[in-house]
């Protein structure tokens, strides 16, 4: 049982715990990357990592948002983010995006494909 518990844990990457004296502190790595990001600051890193935590766990109203932050800001991203999205935003009910999500992603493998 321990080691299961400890298989679970070492798999969490939303904490980081740091010896502080004789004392743990948690942190919660995504609170700190939403408390940076509505302060202004966008990136394709910070937003990925928003978007892959809220995706990982199932929270895909929240995936939708950070991705679609992702997207604002570029295109150039790798199919996974793609499907991810789309599949957030029929989560939300907005299929027509999410369609035309994935017919963007059709083209752009086309044109790779062409490339090669």
């Amino acid at each position: 049982m321990t080691l299961f518990y400890l298989k679970l844990s070492a798999q969490n990457e939303n904490y980081v715990t740091k010896k502080t004296g004789e004392k743990y502190a948690h942190v919660d790595v995504n609170k700190t990357y939403e408390k940076v990001a509505a302060k202004g600051y966008k990136s394709i890193d910070l937003f990925q990592k928003l978007g892959n935590s809220s995706y990982a766990i199932c929270n895909l109203e929240k995936a939708a948002k950070w991705y679609g932050e992702l997207f604002a800001m570029t295109y150039d991203l790798d199919q996974m983010y793609y499907y991810r999205y789309a599949e957030s935003l029929r989560f939300i009910s907005q299929n027509e995006k999410a369609d035309a999500l994935i017919e963007r992603l059709k083209r752009k493998s086309k044109v790779s494909a062409k490339k090669k």
